[in-house]
């Protein structure tokens, strides 16, 4: 199967998203946060930087439970594109 290269709305979308858990996981230690949502270190890591820029819904949905972020918040900062909510504010 050939993957369909991400376009470039996706590959920002997944730098936010690795923005805000990285906010979010704040001073706690990637290892702890991974160890409780069930994903290896370097999978957090990853979607972190942006080098997994379209994490499995489930990954995504146990790592915001460890971090206390509901996924309405994820969605609504993933929708918009960084510029737009800037522009907005």
């Amino acid at each position: 199967m050939v993957r369909v290269p991400l376009t470039a709305e996706e590959l920002e979308r997944g730098l936010r998203l690795g923005e805000l858990l990285r906010s979010a996981r704040g001073d706690r230690s990637m290892v702890q946060v991974a160890l409780d949502a069930g994903i290896s270190v370097e999978t957090l890591r990853k979607i972190e930087t942006g080098r997994i820029a379209t994490p499995a819904f489930f990954t995504i949905s146990a790592v915001a439970e460890v971090l206390g972020i509901s996924l309405d918040t994820i969605a609504r900062t993933l929708e918009t594109p960084q510029s737009e909510q800037e522009v907005a504010s």
